[in-house]
């Protein structure tokens, strides 16, 4: 029952999302005339009510399996006048990753996140400004920058950790989801929210996340109940924020933290970032961080402890850091968990925390597929990338439903074989996360103190992903029982 409840409100979800995204197409599609070229096999029509016995009794992620297995690489879904192109594997990816903005554009879909962080960032601006911004936040998090956010995210495990009491039962979901917003408070928005006003925040942040779903994503404005929650808490939380930029700069305080690195940053022409930017900027930057995280964390909890192989490999890399470095840790040590870290990446791959990501056609392109075939896809159309389905191709993956951190050691390296783009899971090309090295760094933080200090035991059945979900995340909880003791170094 809850499989097919979970598979129709796809089906509900994909008519919203084709019905939205007619309303903001260009006019009616038109194939290019000079071009010969056919377009790619179409699933329309009867076809597609065949689809949803599939639909209903596997669920999304097998429909999709068996739309690429009977049509390839490339295909398109007409729902009414709306085609929707669905794109799998690394070569069908490159204009996806790839393409200019002129190609393949990101901004009509995502129009639902202006309200969420306002109009001065992200796709309420022009596409230079937002790549300016974009460079914002990639500087923020990299490597020098990262160094000096271990030292805070240590301090948060450490202290979340030590109210468990020596054994006990816990939902590793929820928990997961508190102590990233506690990392993001303090590593992002820094002390002051961190020490001062959590509670609040948290509150007015949580407001704002419940604005994504699938009636605000068709109508962004409309004023319903939770549109309107969400826009009181984004102009609470922008005064909150506007505050502590003030307060630094009176007082000529300045901060280890991403939101000081924003104050700071300074747009090409030389124009500094104003209050009202800085704050949407931290607010788009936790919302998408904080989501991917706890939910790759969460997979991460689920695979690992499932797999009793794999967690005695990972404890007992965590026996010998242990050993070559006593109780430290640090940025270059967190580097040498490797095993950790192709859990965390075995997991992602498996269950990606968005196993979509989606562009809109902005004039007639050429995709060519795995299969040698190439397809025209005119302007209008929708592009989709499956990135649930690339993840699980046999022919870059071996075995690829079993779970095998392995395959990502030297030597085996799959997804480096299988090319660019065959690991998709924090995207790639033009649009990759620019924050994903934060990402795996609090994860393995997280995991690291989790496994030097308690004995962990899954006590519920494995999840499976909530298709009802606007952004899909393990269905129910993640029921753990732990005893606390401390790792040995030998």
């Amino acid at each position: 029952m809850d499989l097919t409840i979970s598979a129709l409100w796809m089906a509900l979800a994909l008519f919203f999302i084709t019905t939205v995204l007619t309303k903001i197409a260009n006019g009616r599609i038109t194939y290019d005339p000079v071009c010969t070229l056919p377009p790619p096999p179409e699933v329309r029509g009867i076809a597609l009510l065949r689809l949803l016995p599939t639909l209903c009794t596997k669920g999304p992620e097998a429909t999709m399996h068996d739309l690429y297995n009977k049509f390839g690489s490339i295909f398109t879904v007409s729902f009414i006048w709306k085609r929707i192109t669905f794109l799998v594997g690394r070569e069908a990816s490159v204009i996806f990753f790839q393409g200019l903005e002129s190609e393949v554009a990101q901004g009509d879909i995502n129009e639902f996140t202006v309200p969420m962080f306002g109009q001065e960032i992200g796709f309420a601006v022009d596409y230079n400004t937002r790549m300016e911004q974009t460079r914002f936040l990639v500087e923020s998090l990299r490597p020098a920058q990262l160094r000096s956010y271990v030292d805070p995210m240590l301090q948060e495990v450490e202290k979340y950790f030590a109210k468990w009491g020596e054994e006990g039962v816990v939902d590793l979901k929820h928990e997961f989801e508190e102590l990233l917003m506690l990392i993001s408070s303090r590593c992002l928005v820094g002390k002051e929210v961190r020490e001062k006003m959590f509670g609040q925040f948290c509150k007015l942040f949580h407001e704002i996340e419940e604005g994504v779903n699938f009636a605000s994503f068709m109508f962004p404005y409309i004023p319903i109940p939770v549109n309107r929650r969400r826009d009181r808490a984004r102009i609470k939380l922008t005064e909150i924020l506007s505050e502590v930029v003030r307060s630094r700069k009176s007082f000529k305080r300045v901060e280890e933290d991403v939101l000081q690195r924003f104050i700071d940053s300074t747009y090409k022409d030389g124009r500094a970032t104003t209050i009202e930017e800085v704050s949407g900027m931290i607010l788009a930057l936790i919302f998408a961080g904080k989501h991917t995280s706890a939910t790759t964390s969460t997979w991460t909890g689920a695979c690992l402890l499932s797999h009793e192989n794999f967690l005695d490999a990972a404890l007992e890399e965590q026996k010998c850091i242990i050993g070559k470095y006593n109780d430290k840790i640090d940025y270059r040590i967190l580097s040498e968990m490797g095993t950790l870290h192709n859990c965390i990446k075995e997991a992602a791959r498996m269950h990606p925390a968005l196993p979509t990501l989606v562009r809109q056609v902005k004039k007639n392109i050429i995709v060519r597929g795995k299969e040698g075939n190439e397809y025209a896809i005119p302007k209008g159309n929708i592009l989709v990338n499956l990135v649930m389905v690339n993840g699980m191709l046999p022919h870059i993956y071996k075995d690829p439903e079993v779970f095998d951190p392995d395959r990502f050691r030297p030597v085996r390296e799959e997804d480096k074989a299988g090319g660019k783009f065959s690991y998709t899971s924090f995207g790639g090309g033009r649009h990759a996360c620019g924050g994903e090295a934060y990402a795996y760094m609090q994860i393995k933080i997280i995991f690291s103190h989790m496994l030097r200090n308690f004995e962990l035991k899954l006590i519920s059945s494995f999840p499976k992903p909530d298709w009802t979900k606007f952004m899909p995340e393990p269905k129910g909880k993640l029921m753990v029982s732990y005893k606390r003791f401390q790792l040995p170094s030998n």
